[in-house]
């Protein structure tokens, strides 16, 4: 039998490669760059430090020159990650990455003196620049904000000490990253035809998705051990990662490292508990699907592997990129014409990396600076599966052009809680669509069963990791240290729990935990879920109410970070203060588990 091996990044078509040197397009100054901007960071030192509630225009100065030498740094590391994500075993662009890491370090060192000196200044003082200056009024919620955290932000000299300790506070994310993308090795695997296949993490969930069932067990059992294997260098990466959390928390006043992760959008508390409560009331759906999912699979037990796999068995039907880029067109069309336009524009001038090659990172992203395309990267392999991937982070994107179009660079990124809005919301339009015209009744309850898929993997699956992470914060705060074994028992405990009897018990599925990248920027996964419901409930509005929704739903989109996200939500018509969403969300999957068990019946 063949092997099938994967591309190398020069043997990809440059057609489906972003344009990357739209960004920069000449790499010879970078080093000289970061050194410059290193010394423009000292001299602003000079030229500010002890001064900037000296007057209205030096107060705008020192905005206006900090965010001159953050653009062009937030430039060039930009670039530099996403070189080094085209093949992470190129130590050219890991190098340059590292360096600009490091410049960012020196640089916010130099100016971390400004926050501390403006909330140590007379507020009252300060409100009347803004009143009596008109450019600093762009600055105002930024203002409010910083005078909002001032208990939590440290003396000038500490704020300093902790600016130049991001360098390496940052380095279990880094170590973890590297570890993951490109020291793993998964072994490969007897693909469906017999053939021997290199397993990877961006065609894992193929083979979990795969109707032969060896496949998904090989595929499963190569995965995890490859984890095991790692499990004390994950667990110590992941520990020392909670320890930062948890004293940073401490050093900034907080109660807890989960209050501190909250504060900086002002999210209250009972959002994520909120959350977390509702999810666990509606865990018997949960296990009301599994016991279904067992009994159209035919099988007398259950396992995890079996979880991915497509209850519908569908001729195997290939999308290509360009297919499912017109798919998304169609879909997305609720959302008007100039939505639609500037999207293609974005695709003709080089916004997406499509294709898996050696060495890339896994996955997919939205990425990009102010001064940027809003890039993304993918690994399609053109199934269904990827083109809902395109499209989700074609909303992230979008959001990211019309911010960026309507926001100064203050306000030119999002948070987490709005971003993962903007992506699901389209993600939630194709599903509509796809369901809305299809005709044939497997197709039909095949889609259906995606659908219940997204609410098993995004609002259910993302709240047990919010739980796990919460659970690990806990027991560092106790002083408790966080062991392999520890974490894997408790991991293996609460998947039990969500998932419910019909799933059976396995000694594998307790190292799930240490494959999951994202804890390492930690209490953010919860946001996928709050964000799945508020898109549910937007998504909605759009398809009943048709264009003053869409336009609501744009206003929002140029929002960017201009105001706290439970406000901004407001806009498009969803209040994520209240149980509401969320509440809304899980009556959408059970009626979706209604009609999906009336056709299958």
């Amino acid at each position: 039998m063949g092997s099938k091996e994967l591309k190398t990044r020069d043997q990809i078509d440059s057609k489906y490669k972003w344009n990357i040197e739209a960004m920069i397009s000449d790499e010879s100054s970078i080093d000289s760059d970061l050194e410059e901007l290193k010394q423009q960071a000292s001299a602003y030192f000079k030229k500010y430090a002890g001064h900037i509630a000296d007057s209205a225009e030096t107060l705008l100065g020192a905005f206006t020159d900090s965010e001159a030498i953050e653009r062009r740094l937030e430039k060039i590391y930009v670039y530099a990650h996403m070189r080094r994500d085209e093949n992470n075993a190129e130590s050219k662009y890991q190098a340059m990455t590292d360096k600009a890491m490091a410049a960012i370090a020196a640089v916010s060192a130099a100016m971390s003196f400004f926050t501390p000196e403006l909330i140590s200044a007379d507020q009252d003082k300060i409100r009347g620049f803004m009143d009596s200056c008109k450019e600093l009024e762009t600055y105002r919620f930024l203002i409010e904000d910083a005078f909002r955290q001032k208990e939590h932000v440290l003396s000038e000299n500490e704020e300093a000490i902790m600016a130049q300790m991001g360098e390496i506070t940052s380095a279990t994310n880094d170590i973890y990253t590297m570890l993951n993308n490109a020291d793993i090795d998964f072994g490969s695997i007897e693909d469906k035809d017999g053939d021997q296949v290199k397993l990877t993490h961006g065609n894992y969930i193929k083979f979990m998705e795969s109707h032969n069932r060896q496949v998904r067990k090989s595929a499963y059992e190569a995965m995890y051990d490859a984890y095991q294997k790692l499990l004390n260098t994950i667990s110590t990466a992941y520990n020392y990662n909670t320890k930062t959390d948890v004293v940073n928390s401490r050093i900034r006043k907080f109660g807890s490292s989960r209050e501190a992760a909250l504060s900086g959008d002002n999210i209250p508390a009972a959002v994520y508990d909120n959350l977390v409560e509702i999810v666990n009331d509606n865990l018997p759906q949960l296990h009301r699907y599994t016991k279904l999912r067992k009994k159209l699979l035919g099988t007398d037990k259950l396992y995890m592997y079996d979880m991915y796999v497509p209850l519908i068995e569908l001729p195997e039907k290939k999308v290509s990129f360009e297919e499912g880029l017109d798919i998304i067109r169609q879909a997305l069309k609720p959302l008007g014409e100039e939505y639609i336009e500037r999207m293609n524009h974005g695709i003709s001038q080089g916004w997406i990396d499509v294709y898996e090659n050696k060495g890339k990172t896994s996955g997919a992203y939205s990425f990009g600076c102010y001064d940027s395309y809003p890039y993304i990267l993918l690994n399609y392999a053109d199934t269904l599966k990827d083109v809902f991937t395109i499209i989700h982070e074609m909303g992230h994107s979008m959001h990211s052009s019309y911010t960026r179009e309507h926001q100064p660079y203050a306000y030119g990124s999002h948070s987490i809680f709005t971003a993962e809005v903007a992506s699901t919301v389209n993600e939630s339009l194709l599903m509509q669509y796809l369901l809305n015209q299809e005709e044939d009744p497997e197709m039909r309850k095949y889609l259906l069963n995606m659908h219940l898929e997204e609410f098993r993997t995004t609002l259910f699956r993302q709240t047990m990791f919010a739980e796990f992470e919460d659970m690990t914060h806990k027991a560092i705060e106790s002083g408790q240290v966080l062991t392999g074994q520890w974490m894997s028992d408790e991991y293996e405990k609460l998947n039990a729990r969500y998932y419910g009897p019909a799933v059976e018990k396995d000694d594998i599925i307790k190292y799930e935990w240490a494959r999951i990248p994202h804890f390492y920027n930690a209490f953010y996964v919860y946001k996928y879920a709050t964000g799945y419901s508020a898109a549910t409930a937007i998504s909605k509005m759009i398809l009943e109410e048709g264009k003053p929704a869409a336009d609501r739903y744009i206003e929002f989109l140029k929002t960017g970070n201009s105001n706290y996200p439970i406000e901004l939500l407001k806009i498009a018509g969803v209040d994520m203060g209240t149980r509401g969403p969320v509440e809304a969300a899980m009556d959408t999957f059970n009626a979706l588990l209604d009609e999906f068990e009336k056709l299958v019946d």
